[in-house]
């Protein structure tokens, strides 16, 4: 089996009494990237703090590439250096961008022509050479975010810590923030371990995603995997599912089984069992929307009538009534052709296939 750069076992931290992370058990591969979302205190900087050993566990084990970092204070400082982490808020020094850089450079004692080139480096790869001598200070928080990466970055780290890097930016740095951290990862091929709140960025950079509730790893998986089978019901609602009915299954055959829903019988395929109560998620996107009954394999196909309709960018929001509420999204072009807007009658249809099942315990 192959050694993780990044293994925790059973990691837990306290304070005032009150759990913050709740044994965490976690393997991160050399080169992988992974994202760990969750709301506001669910326990995703303490965790990064705690794997980039400015913070120590109340227990557990926390491995740097197959050895315990608690084996000796000269591992743990010799792991620390090969690491970098980026703070959700950017810490610069009063001093030129160029020197900004280089400070990690010129602690570890490298040669000042391979500094030069270095730092050069990291300036253009942030798109930054112009400011090469302006006082770090003076720049927007945009921009002191990518002088932040671009310090981390040039210390060749084998790991990239990031703590929600776009927090704090307006959309159009933020954009610029992902661009730059999409072409540090696939050019240096660095292990990345990001904290964010945005699950949209999280599917952007990450091939991995970990759910932290709670000070809980509750999921983890691939985005595909967290977005269209969240593990329950609340996870499902953070990530955005916003059609969560609530019913019993009322009969079964085989994995098909047919679901009460206030009244209304909606197909779906699932091992659980008749009387069971769960929750079903659909995603609005796969909600498909027509002015009369479709012939199609969709065993799904509901009449409704439509109580809000809005359209944002390409897309347009459609609210439906059909015994319960269903949103979905459908192209602008598609509303406009359908006339779609309150009080018209339509037909919902989704597949069996499309929905998750989630029990309620």
């Amino acid at each position: 089996m192959t050694v993780p750069l990044i293994e925790l076992r059973d990691i837990y931290k306290t304070r005032e009494g009150r759990d913050i992370l709740k044994r965490i058990s976690l393997r991160v591969s050399r080169g992988e990237v992974l994202a760990l979302i969750g709301p506001t205190g669910a326990g995703k900087t303490t965790l990064l703090r705690i794997i980039n050993l400015l913070d120590r566990p109340d227990g557990g084990e926390l491995l740097f590439n197959g050895t315990d970092t608690a084996s000796s204070d000269k591992f743990r400082l010799e792991s620390r250096r090969r690491m970098a982490f980026v703070l959700q808020k950017p810490v610069v020094f009063n001093s030129s961008v160029y020197d900004n850089i280089a400070c990690g450079l010129k602690w570890r004692g490298i040669d000042r022509h391979q500094i030069t080139t270095r730092v050069n480096d990291m300036l253009e790869m942030v798109g930054m050479t112009d400011y090469c001598k302006r006082n770090a200070r003076t720049l927007s928080g945009g921009e002191m975010q990518r002088i932040a990466v671009a310090r981390a970055v040039a210390t060749n780290p084998e790991l990239l810590l990031l703590d929600e890097p776009t927090a704090n930016l307006d959309p159009v740095s933020a954009i610029k923030i992902e661009e730059t951290l999409t072409g540090i990862i696939r050019q240096n091929a660095v292990t990345v371990i990001m904290a964010t709140h945005d699950m949209a960025q999280g599917q952007r950079l990450a091939e991995r995603i970990g759910v932290l509730a709670d000070g809980e790893l509750v999921q983890t998986g691939t985005p595909g995997e967290i977005f269209t089978r969240p593990g329950n019901r609340d996870i499902a609602e953070f990530v955005g599912m916003e059609n969560l009915l609530e019913g019993v299954i009322a009969s079964c055959e085989g994995e098909m089984a047919l679901i009460d829903v206030n009244g209304t019988m909606i197909e779906a395929v699932t091992d659980c069992n008749v009387g069971e109560e769960v929750s079903v998620g659909i995603r609005p996107e796969n909600v498909t929307i027509a002015l009369s009954r479709l012939s199609s394999s969709a065993r799904n196909c509901l009449p409704g009538t439509i109580t809000w309709a809005v359209s944002s960018g390409p897309l347009c929001r459609v609210e439906i009534d059909c015994g319960f509420p269903l949103v979905a999204l459908v192209t602008k072009r598609s509303a406009e052709e359908m006339g779609l807007e309150k009080g018209i009658k339509v037909y919902a249809t989704f597949k069996a296939v499309s929905l998750h099942v989630i029990r309620r315990r």
